[in-house]
């Protein structure tokens, strides 16, 4: 590869876009972990809720850029094939196809939001929970494939930036909401009664 940057800037494009897709993507499970784990108040959840969409259809816009311009990238030569099936290019191909996995999942899940009402919202909120997968599998392609991975202060930053995912993710495992002692109903308050008052006639 040429030292000239205007000789590979298809490439410098492109890895620019995949640094912003990994970053919307970390701030969008970032954000929708804090709400699930019921840390943002309440009332900002309706204004966090929009904000999590809104990064998420971004860091889809990212995801898109980041591959059409590595699908044109001459030194690359990946082509549409390369970028569009996973584990197809030649480049570190299972660092790569991670990635490619990573963004179609990016994508069921994003627009998954707007098909809410015909899915049901208990599946989608199911669905909805392996949007970390998705930045699990973005991060292992950038550190894998990305040459920018290679200068430690990038490398460190990507690594960093699972801290908060992975404690929020714990917190939401485990945090259990405690269960409320059921009220008896009618029918168990009826037998209570009558045996209340078969015990006073005895």
């Amino acid at each position: 590869m040429s030292a000239a940057p205007s000789n590979y800037v298809w490439w410098l494009a492109g890895r620019s876009a995949g640094i912003v897709a990994l970053l919307l993507v970390t701030a969008s499970v970032v954000l929708g972990l804090s709400m699930a784990a019921k840390l943002v108040p309440l009332p900002r959840r309706r204004s966090a809720g929009k904000l999590h969409e809104h990064l998420a259809l971004m860091s889809l816009g990212a995801i898109t850029a980041h591959g059409l311009l590595l699908a044109a990238d001459p030194w690359l030569k990946a082509g549409w094939s390369g970028i569009a099936i996973p584990f197809a290019i030649g480049y570190r191909p299972v660092w790569t196809g991670l990635g490619v996995i990573a963004g179609y999942l990016a994508a069921i899940l994003g627009l998954s939001f707007y098909a809410r009402r015909r899915i049901g919202a208990r599946l989608w909120r199911k669905l909805h929970r392996a949007t970390a997968v998705v930045y699990l599998l973005g991060l292992a392609h950038a550190l894998g494939s990305g040459t920018d991975a290679s200068l430690p202060a990038v490398r460190y930053g990507m690594l960093a930036s699972a801290v908060p995912v992975a404690g929020l993710l714990a917190l939401r495992i485990f945090k259990r909401p405690r269960k409320s002692p059921r009220a008896p109903d009618a029918t168990a308050r009826l037998r209570a009664a009558l045996e209340l008052e078969g015990s006073r006639a005895g």
